[in-house]
């Protein structure tokens, strides 16, 4: 017995939206070894989807995607004086870029 399952249509998000969906880069040891093997590392918004992000990176920095992996990093419980905290949990995505395109996210913006 086949089950039909409708293909989910792929929605391309608003400016906007791309905007709320790469939140911000991942600068870390390891995020630059990563480079250089044509990954990325964004932190992205808790309700993006890998497509979603895919098509951000796209359209935002001119580059062609070839995967995206997402991952929810779990926040630490830390003490401070004596008294306990949290970091947050993040949500990150590791963009896998193609051949000859490349994003330099330690640069900085140039205006």
């Amino acid at each position: 017995m086949t089950v039909f399952r409708p293909k989910l249509k792929r929605t391309i998000p608003s400016i906007e939206r791309m905007y709320d969906i790469i939140l911000s880069p991942v600068v870390t040891e390891k995020s630059t070894a990563a480079s250089e093997s044509n990954q990325v590392i964004f932190n992205i918004a808790w309700t993006a989807t890998k497509s979603e992000v895919q098509i951000a990176v796209e359209k935002l920095f001119g580059v062609k995607v070839k995967s995206v992996n997402t991952l929810v990093r779990k926040g630490k419980i830390t003490r401070f004086r004596g008294r306990l905290g949290s970091h947050s949990n993040v949500k990150r995505a590791i963009v896998t870029l193609s051949e000859g395109h490349s994003i330099d996210v330690t640069a900085g913006v140039v205006k």
